[in-house]
């Protein structure tokens, strides 16, 4: 198992500039994004390294759902700083894209390609020692602060792809719910989705002691394990909290209550998820959201068309269940009760189409889009939507049932349309 150290409690970002004082950081890299940088999550982390005299510089260029270009940006700017300290402010896009400058800064001879995930780079074991990074979530959704992943669009493909190992997360995660409050509603709503999803994908995922081949050193060994018993804990609580809070999340601002339970959610959704990994949600997703036409969100201060990340993975997830129950069940009935279904009377044969069902009213009740057509996709854009998928074999290898090309195709059809 491996986790970022967590710190968590309603204003503790005022403690930042004490970390980086006890870490005897010189040069500090404040990274965050253009909207950020106006809002008080980033305005509380500058007072706290302004009272401590921390030396810092700010990168505010982050693009929401990073691209490889973007990821290069920011690397650039790392390098030149020389920086001995990172501090992430925002959601996954920032604290990706933090963990990924640190790395290359850290070994600055390496090619981009060669710590890329398989197939599409060469996915080499990270052997540099990275800077301190401590990661400061202002979303309720990607858990990025606990875990050694980094995401982004790998644009001259298309494809989401990322980078894995266990030597990019955070050093140190500050949970301060009083960032979740400046979130709008669907920005809520389209974490809080990928945190639902991480919490169900790695309870249902190919259970650790099937992975095969033992990899022949430890440092081979991937970040993403398979459904073991510690992740499960995780993924279960987590799935709990999303089932209490998610919907109050959502639709009122003021419930404090709500919004710091699912910003902990977050994390122990990424603690589970972090170590057993994700599936098909997830592996279908990346296309999704590499290849948007038109689509623009509700809520997204952007200039470009974007699918977010939770959207892109949860709009899929009813046709996944009902796909990878067989193998399994009685998981996905529990995760089906858990969101809800009375399961007194169930049959466990029909544990993926519970599941599904259950799925499809709790999306249709927070007024998601119906479907990827909603998203603009349609029939003919089915192969491409496969042929992006096939690469994420790092992900799609850990669902509990295998899938051919035939397979993706229908469930991307039965995603088509969700009500």
């Amino acid at each position: 198992m491996a986790v970022s150290n967590i710190r968590y409690g309603e204003g503790v970002t005022k403690e930042i500039g004490m970390d980086l004082k006890n870490l005897g950081a010189k040069r500090v890299c404040l990274m965050t994004d253009k909207n950020l940088s106006q809002l008080p999550p980033v305005n509380a982390v500058l007072n706290s390294l302004a009272k401590y005299g921390i030396n810092f510089q700010m990168y505010d260029e982050v693009q929401v759902e990073p691209t490889d270009q973007s990821f290069l940006d920011a690397i650039e700017f790392a390098k030149k700083g020389e920086f001995d300290a990172y501090v992430a402010v925002g959601g996954g896009s920032v604290i990706d894209t933090c963990k990924a400058a640190n790395l290359y800064a850290s070994s600055p001879t390496s090619d981009f390609l060669d710590y890329v995930n398989a197939p599409i780079g060469k996915g080499k074991p990270v052997t540099v020692p990275l800077k301190p990074h401590i990661a400061v979530p202002t979303t309720a959704g990607t858990g990025s602060e606990t875990t050694g992943v980094a995401i982004f669009d790998f644009k001259e493909l298309k494809v989401k792809t990322g980078i894995a190992s266990r030597a990019i997360k955070p050093t140190l995660g500050i949970i301060d719910p009083l960032h979740t409050l400046s979130m709008p509603e669907r920005i809520v709503a389209n974490s809080g989705f990928d945190v639902l999803c991480h919490a169900l994908e790695s309870y249902t995922a190919l259970p650790y002691k099937m992975r095969s081949p033992c990899p022949s050193n430890p440092i081979n060994r991937p970040a993403y394990q398979g459904s073991n018993p510690i992740s499960d804990i995780w993924a279960l609580h987590a799935l709990r909290i999303v089932a209490k809070y998610l919907k109050r999340a959502i639709r009122n601002p003021e419930d404090r209550e709500a919004r710091a339970n699912m910003h902990l959610a977050s994390a122990f959704a990424g603690i589970g998820f972090g170590n057993a990994g994700v599936h098909l949600c997830h592996g279908m997703s990346y296309p999704i959201s590499g290849l948007v036409k038109t689509y623009k969100p509700k809520d997204y201060n952007v200039d470009h068309s974007l699918v977010p990340h939770g959207l892109s993975v949860v709009l899929t997830s009813p046709a996944v269940f009902a796909f990878t129950a067989q193998v399994h069940p009685e998981r996905h009935l529990e995760a089906a009760e858990i969101l809800g279904a009375d399961i007194r009377t169930a049959r466990i044969k029909d544990a993926g189409f519970i599941l599904a069902d259950t799925l499809r009213k709790f999306l249709f009740d927070l007024n998601v889009d119906d479907g990827l057509a909603a998203i603009g996709y349609s029939k003919a854009d089915i192969p491409a939507l496969v042929k992006g998928t096939l690469p994420q074999e790092r992900v799609t290898k850990l669902s509990p049932r295998p899938q051919t090309e035939e397979d993706l195709s229908a469930l991307f059809e039965a995603s088509m349309k969700l009500y």
